[in-house]
Order: structure tokens, then sequence, then C-alpha cells
């Protein structure tokens, strides 16, 4: 038995509405959005009484997605605005391949997106940064150059 694919990385927001803008602007495109509860959602999670809304977005290539979920029960454990460092144990980030570090970084700020360091550049190959998303979810920009 092998592994088929990667599917999709899931990740709790505060507002889905407003990540799914976010991750709109970066140029990842809506899949569908749905309504997730009921005796199957409780058993697949391990969580009791679960109504969430959800939307899958993927990248315009489709071979990457990221599934944006908001917990309206059980309540979202932690607010999204303790913005950890690059460095805490779990999910580290998602990575992104742009055209334009710098216009990308723009355009997200419109949406609440703040860099943490700055635009580090890496030989004459990639221009690279990270920044905090929507509830605190890190993001890695990569700008080939080379």
């Amino acid at each position: 038995m092998t592994l088929q694919r990667m599917d999709n990385i899931g990740i709790v927001v505060e507002d889905l509405d407003a990540a799914v803008a976010f991750f709109t602007e970066l140029g990842m495109e809506v899949e569908g959005k749905a309504k997730i509860e009921g005796l199957f959602a409780d058993q697949a999670v391990g969580l009791e009484g679960v109504r969430s809304d959800i939307a899958m977005m993927r990248t315009p290539d489709g071979h990457s997605k990221l599934e944006l979920a908001q917990y309206h029960t059980p309540e979202a454990i932690g607010d999204g605005s303790h913005n950890p460092p690059p460095n805490t144990l779990g999910l580290h980030r998602v990575m992104f391949a742009v055209d334009d570090i710098d216009d990308t970084i723009a355009r997200l700020r419109t949406h609440g997106a703040e860099l943490i360091g700055e635009v580090a550049q890496y030989k004459d190959i990639y221009r690279l940064c990270y920044l905090y998303g929507p509830s605190g979810i890190i993001l890695a920009l990569a700008e080939q150059i080379g």
C-alpha cells in the first residue's frame, strides 16, 4: 500500500469570510463551501455537537488545497491573536510561490497581513519572507529570481 497524495491542509480560522478573502487575494480559488455537522462530523474529529462552515481553497495549478474551517460549536480554542514565532512546535507555516513578492505583500496587507521579519534574499535564487495571516496563520512567500 502506498500513499496516493496529500489532499489538503486544514486550518481553523476565526472569520471564514475574511480568511477566504485573504487567500483569494493571494491568488487561490474557492473550490467549494459547505456546512459540516452531525454524527459523521462528531465521529471524524472526535468532538460532540460539531457545527462548522468550511471553504476549500485551491491553488491556480489545482495541485494544492487549504480547507479553512470556522467552528460554531464547539467553540474554537484560542483567539488566533497570539502570533506564535516561527520556531513554535506544531504546524510551522504554509509556503506559496509567487511571481512578485512585493506586490503580494502589499495586497495581503490590505487584509491584515503583517511581516514577521523582512524580505530576505537567498543568493541569486529567490526572495523569501514570513508573514502573519488571518487567525495567526504563518505564511511564507517565495519569489524565484534566479
